[in-house]
């Protein structure tokens, strides 16, 4: 749903003893040093090192891929029972906001301050605090009190409780000697389970993801074993979700009682039914119609509406379902591990797991210092070249150049893949501009700050770095009506360039503030799990100052005004997210409303748009022959875009899901009644 921005998922990482073994292990028995290393795509990016002296423990956390990433100190103090009485983090999340985090625990009063502000509470026993934006070492630590614990349940601030269970039991071997190992999920913390291994003595191994790991030093080599470990576990809770949940009836369908939405007309249709047999539509007709052997849903009136396409995507088990559930049906993927997502698609497209129909982008970065560690990494431009034949060979409809691409390369680049008919889109390498990108023959740019940076920064600046997303503090001095900018525009309009904006993170960028809650969030933040709503009220830039504050306001308003202005001038908009899509794709759908748009033009873009953009014949909109992906709505987004984010049925290929069934399992308040379905 939400991209691990603030590494939410991260904090809420536990380690433990064996459950059931009522142990309590003193800090004395962890004396010393530990080192960790941090994993992403078989490149080591960073450490974690812990010094534990008495009952003080220091944490050095610290790590960039892409450019980015967090610099994090602490210092915790234990009581002698093993829970914090002293924890102070300091340092910069990923995007640069500063943090100041703490807690203290005195008599029975525990008080924390984090981003979101301060807060107390009096408490009869010591309890852990669930951190915001600190290591995941932390984990380890809890995991020793959650043992202890009656079913390895315990309530933590500053709410909700959380859940260790045990996985499977494994082992190592290194250099001849056999490390055993116990892997844990705990549950509780956030919309899904997190995993981890510990050894035996009850020490951190690793925190495992498919796309990261956290591992001992000295056992990097196990990375692709570990990464496997999470695909596995997150597979397999998916798997089971998908059982329970995914009504594959297989007989006909039919909704009775809905209104269609018409991508031609704009306008919603009279009363009508729809028919589905296998994974097509089959009839559309009366409103009341029904025949034999039929499973019937009550449409109640709403509108049905085809299934949406979320254009920046980075495909992943765990939002893949939530992407379904909020009526996107296509992902188009902008860049990924190659090996997990081809598994991951397979198992969506053989039903194992729920998810939208994938179109695979080809992600090729430049090797340097801040490569993204994702796709192919490559040295020059015949590897280049060669990842472009790669990703052909694979069946990928087309490639994305990133940032530490040279941009020298791109002509020659774009001119192989289109030797192939393949896409081509992208970032604008580091010292080069948009202008450049352009002349090379891009079919689509990638992000307007990387687009508008080519108008205020200097030909030696390097936007590998945080600065791509900083320097948009100069956009508020751009005059759109100068000559280097409708330069540009005209360039778009030459070689028939589309733009793949993501405006809701640019507003999460330079509009949220720490302790306010996210804009696009406020429809639907009451309905998350704690640890979600607190995420949203977080900042990502560094707001230092009343003039920064300022700055990155104004930089929003010119990037919208921006934004207008190409969809005046005919540059076709195309709409994705990179914030996980979900609820915030409908967030970023209600934005365009500032561009021109109307909802119903809206709901057009979203869905039938998108799918002549891509190709999909078959997809798009609701009629006899076509895909069964569309979804039904309570409301009527014709007249309020906002009905988009109210969803009660989804049918993705003739499977329906309920999101109200489903969202629980999330942690999250349904939003709709569950459908009146006759079998």
């Amino acid at each position: 749903m939400r991209p691990s921005i603030f590494f939410l998922a991260l904090v809420a990482l536990f380690l433990s003893c064996e459950p059931g073994k009522d142990k309590t292990t003193s800090l004395s028995d962890y004396q010393g040093n530990e080192t960790f290393s941090v994993i992403f795509g078989n490149t080591v990016v960073g450490h974690l090192k812990t010094q534990i002296v008495g009952d003080t423990i220091a944490v050095d956390y610290d790590y960039k891929n892409n450019g980015r990433g967090p610099t994090m100190k602490e210092t915790l103090v234990l009581n002698p029972e093993g829970f914090p009485v002293q924890w102070q983090i300091t340092g910069n999340t990923t995007f640069g906001n500063d943090v100041d985090e703490t807690y203290t625990l005195s008599s029975q009063k525990a008080a924390w301050t984090d981003a979101t502000g301060s807060d107390s509470t009096n408490i009869s026993s010591p309890h852990w605090y669930v951190n915001q934006s600190g290591s995941p070492y932390s984990v380890i630590l809890t995991a020793r009190s959650l043992l202890a614990a009656p079913d390895q349940t315990m309530a933590v601030l500053p709410g909700g409780s959380l859940r260790l269970t045990e996985m499977e039991r494994s082992s190592i071997t290194q250099d001849s000697t056999q490390l055993d190992l116990i892997t844990y999920a705990l549950s509780g913390a956030d919309m899904n389970p997190s995993y981890f291994i510990a050894d035996t003595d009850h020490r951190l191994f690793a925190v495992i993801s498919p796309r990261f790991v956290i591992v001992r030093e000295g056992f990097e080599a196990h990375e692709k074993d570990l990464r496997a470990y999470a695909e596995r576990y997150s597979t397999e809770r998916f798997e089971s979700i998908q059982k329970k949940y995914a009504h594959d009836y297989g007989k006909k369908v039919r909704i009775t009682n809905v209104r269609i939405f018409d991508p031609k007309t704009l306008n919603i249709s009279d009363p009508a039914s729809v028919s589905v047999v296998e994974d097509r539509i089959a009839s559309i007709d009366g409103p009341d119609a029904t025949g034999p052997d039929e499973v019937v849903i009550d449409g109640k009136g709403g509108t049905l509406v085809a299934g949406m396409y979320e254009m920046h995507a980075h495909t992943g088990d765990e939002g893949a379902l939530l992407n379904v559930l909020a009526g996107i049906t296509t992902f188009r993927d902008m860049g990924n591990d190659n090996a997990v997502l081809e598994e991951l698609v397979g198992k969506i497209e053989s039903g194992v797991l729920a998810g939208p129909r994938v179109h695979r982008l080809g992600f090729i970065e430049g090797k340097s210092d801040y490569s993204a560690n994702n796709g192919i990494v490559v040295a020059s431009q015949e590897e280049a070249l060669a990842a472009v034949d790669t990703y052909h060979d694979m069946g990928y409809y087309g490639v994305k150049l990133y940032n530490s691409m040279n941009g020298d390369w791109a002509p020659a680049i774009v001119a192989r893949a289109h030797e192939y008919g393949m896409f081509v889109c992208g970032h604008v390498p580091a010292f080069s501009n948009a202008n450049a990108m352009l002349a090379a023959g891009f079919d689509e740019m990638t992000h307007i700050n990387q687009t508008m940076l080519g108008w205020v920064l200097a030909p030696d600046e390097d936007t590998r770095t945080l600065l791509r997303l900083t320097a948009l503090k100069r956009l508020p001095q751009v005059d759109l009506e100068s000559a280097p900018v409708q330069k540009t525009l005209d360039l778009f309009l030459k070689h028939k360039t589309a733009m793949d904006p993501t405006l809701t993170i640019h507003e999460v960028l330079m509009k949220a503030r720490n302790g306010e809650v996210w804009e696009g969030t406020k429809d639907f933040i009451d309905h998350m799990p704690p640890n979600e709503q607190r995420g949203y009220k977080v900042a990502l830039a560094q707001i230092a100052s009343e003039e920064d504050d300022k700055a990155y306001k104004e930089a929003y308003d010119k990037i919208v005004e921006t934004l207008k202005l190409m969809k005046e001038k005919g540059i076709f908009i195309v709409p994705g997210t990179d914030l996980g899509g979900s609820f915030l794709y409908h967030r970023e759908l209600e934005l365009y409303q500032q561009l021109g748009y109307s909802p119903a033009e809206l709901v057009k873009l979203a869905s039938y748009d998108m799918a002549q953009y891509m190709g999909d014949t078959d997809s798009g909109s609701i009629a006899v022959g076509k895909l069964a992906d569309f979804f039904l709505v309570p409301g009527n987004p014709v007249e309020d875009i906002k009905a988009i984010k109210t969803i009660a049925l989804v049918s993705r290929g003739g499977v329906f899901y309920y999101p109200t069934e489903i969202y629980p399992e999330f942690g999250i308040k349904p939003f709709t009644e569950l459908p009146k379905v006759r079998e």
